[in-house]
């Protein structure tokens, strides 16, 4: 997948921030359709992870649910386009906490692919938040602490009742409990890329959906 990101922003230019669009709005959407949630606590992190968790924030929103965002990091270590992700949620009035609160639904989007080692700080702390409530968790991409290569959970990791994995599945997240629900959205990856990395022959999965069910 970090090929894939390669490829898709600096071989045919297309941005990242249109990427955390389309993975956003269909985690908005399965949200809204696999938990109905009239409240939504968002986790987000400061890489593109994160920004796609806020743009999720904002479709929520859009569509009547009450959303607050929780930021993992420092808004001074955020990459450029998550912060400009939570610049438009506080324009349009999402709120941004310093602390977490209950919700019916709890969104991940603290850590992707590029972990490296143990959560730790103001991470590992909204983690074991986030598992000991009692509110349902929908993490993207992969639950936070995850090493989507191996499948190993580090020493904490988010434990999800659904994941929605971004373009491809990723091998760790197969079999590994902490995924539950696995889910499979399109961020517009055009089917050559795949092709020119090995993946024939490749049978795209988004024909006639967005977002489809993997595992149970």
């Amino acid at each position: 997948m970090a090929e894939v990101d390669r490829i898709m922003i600096e071989d045919l230019g297309i941005e990242l921030l249109q990427m955390m669009e389309n993975a956003g709005r269909n985690l908005a959407m399965l949200a809204l359709e696999r938990f109905e949630p009239a409240s939504v606590v968002v986790l987000a992190g400061s890489g593109g992870n994160g920004g796609g968790g806020i743009a999720a924030a904002r479709h929520l929103s859009n569509r009547g649910a009450s959303v607050a965002i929780v930021v993992g990091q420092d808004r001074d270590r955020l990459a450029q386009v998550t912060t400009k992700q939570l610049d438009i949620a506080e324009r349009i009035g999402i709120a941004i906490l310093e602390e977490p609160q209950p919700a019916e639904l709890i969104v991940d989007a603290l850590i992707g692919y590029s972990l490296t080692g143990d959560p730790r700080g103001r991470k590992a702390d909204l983690i074991e938040w986030a598992n000991a409530g009692s509110a349902p968790i929908l993490a993207l991409d992969t639950p936070s602490g995850l090493d989507v290569t191996t499948g190993q959970p580090a020493n904490l990791c988010i434990s999800a009742i659904a994941t929605m994995t971004i373009a491809m599945p990723k091998a760790g997240l197969l079999g590994a409990p902490q995924v539950g629900e696995l889910y499979l959205a399109d961020i517009s990856v055009p089917p050559s890329v795949y092709e020119g990395l090995g993946f024939v022959p490749f049978d795209n999965p988004f024909r006639r959906q967005t977002v489809v069910r993997l595992l149970a």
